[in-house]
């Protein structure tokens, strides 16, 4: 009886031992933190980052230009166009255009916001290139645009930034002094507020396919060489020429015009490109702010000049102008004139060697002497053209129903095709005069 009753207290004494662990442990693990083992902390949200993004407005005259250049600088995120440092009248387009505020001090400036990655691209950079891309020392104007509103002004978020402008500023003043240039007028100042210009001026230049890029840089650079280096011109001062003003930085226009006319210009007329600063030594009036910039120069003296982008059509209609003048070729390619039958250019063209029949104006190639027959009909005529190298059109001039021939790099008029061909195949009637002959070994 006396060892059952020890049995008992042992077993009693064991069980409320383990009964105060087993709360002393609960009590334990209820002060642990919950972890949610099913959905786990988001380090992507919680963690704390350093976003590596800054701005700068800047203005410098008419902001279209401006916008593409700077947007255009490696590392830059993203350049908006807007006003900026005005007060007393509305930020829009409509209101800062107006005459009365074309002096007002208090005027909206045209600007551009620079959003810029600091680890891509610096502050000193951006700045530099703007101080390299206009003159700083025009007084409320660039060219030709005059108004407060094109002032130069560079509008910080901090004093570092102002530091570091204020520095720039007179660093680019001592190479400006020694170029000739006067003082640079450049307003450099906290910003105030930025108001976003209209949505159509937002990529302007992109949206607007036929214009320029304004260019008023002047040459002088933060590395104390000249943007562009010398260059002869002594080859332009002799015959006829076409000179391509083109821009050292980003210009959709040029770019445009280069793919839609130069790169498939292949003309007898020599085409050159050259910056606003390598014109030395030739006489050109037109302005040569714009760019692209198209002169037609005879013995390096200006003859035709057009600012701004040329389509094909409008490029090859001036070019006729320079290079044919008040001629029958003119009359031809321009006014749907006709040869004489038995021209002196058809007796000419009718008998050459092996080659190629190729546009006046582009150099392009058209027909080929193989495809060539004596139609005896006073015309150069062909059995076909180039492939590709023809459009097209109907023509019921004169009370007849034919079909018109035109060159397709040029537009200009070339003759009719007829079915009365040799063995059932076209006649191409073909004016000579709009012609020029490659023989065959020089292609």
């Amino acid at each position: 009886m006396k060892n059952f009753l020890i049995l008992i207290i042992t077993v009693l004494l064991v069980s409320g031992l383990t009964f105060v662990m087993m709360r002393a442990q609960s009590a334990s693990l209820s002060k642990q933190p919950f972890v949610n083992k099913e959905k786990p902390q988001s380090l992507e949200q919680d963690m704390p980052a350093t976003k590596h993004v800054d701005t700068i407005v800047l203005g410098e005259g008419c902001f279209w230009g401006a916008e593409k250049r700077l947007e255009a600088l490696e590392g830059v995120i993203d350049a908006e166009v807007g006003y900026a440092d005005g007060r007393g009248h509305e930020p829009t387009y409509a209101e800062i255009t107006k005459a009365k505020h074309k002096s007002n001090p208090d005027n909206y400036a045209e600007v551009v916001k620079v959003t810029f990655n600091p680890q891509q691209i610096s502050l000193e950079t951006i700045i530099k290139d703007y101080f390299e891309s206009h003159d700083p020392t025009q007084l409320n104007r660039q060219g030709n645009d005059v108004g407060t509103q094109y002032r130069s002004t560079i509008l910080t978020n901090s004093p570092e930034q102002e530091k570091v402008a204020n520095r720039l500023k007179d660093e680019f003043q001592e190479l400006m002094t020694k170029a000739g240039y006067g003082k640079i007028v450049t307003v450099i100042k906290p910003l105030d507020k930025f108001h976003p210009a209209e949505e159509y001026h937002q990529d302007y230049l992109f949206k607007n396919p036929n214009g320029y890029c304004p260019d008023f840089s002047t040459g002088v650079t933060f590395d104390g060489k000249p943007e562009s280096e010398s260059i002869d011109n002594s080859a332009l001062l002799t015959g006829k020429q076409i000179v391509i003003v083109d821009s050292q930085d980003y210009c959709p226009y040029c770019e445009k015009f280069k793919k839609d006319v130069a790169n498939d210009y292949q003309g007898t007329i020599p085409m050159a490109f050259r910056y606003a600063s390598q014109l030395e030594g030739l006489e050109v009036k037109t302005p040569t702010w714009a760019t692209p910039t198209i002169l037609f120069l005879e013995n390096g003296k200006e003859s035709l000049g057009y600012q701004g982008y040329l389509s094909a059509k409008e490029f090859y209609k001036a070019l006729g102008y320079f290079k044919l003048g008040d001629s029958e070729a003119f009359n031809v390619a321009f006014q749907k004139s006709t040869d004489g039958r038995f021209c002196k250019q058809y007796e000419i063209f009718k008998d050459t060697p092996d080659g190629v029949f190729v546009d006046k104006l582009s150099g392009q190639p058209l027909f080929d002497t193989r495809d060539r027959f004596n139609s005896g009909t006073g015309w150069l005529s062909f059995t076909k053209p180039v492939n590709g190298s023809v459009t097209y059109h109907e023509d019921n001039s004169f009370g007849m129903q034919r079909i018109e021939l035109r060159s397709a790099s040029t537009g200009i008029h070339l003759g009719h095709v007829f079915d009365d061909g040799p063995n059932g195949k076209k006649r191409y009637c073909i004016n000579a005069t709009v012609l020029e002959f490659v023989p065959r070994a020089e292609l």
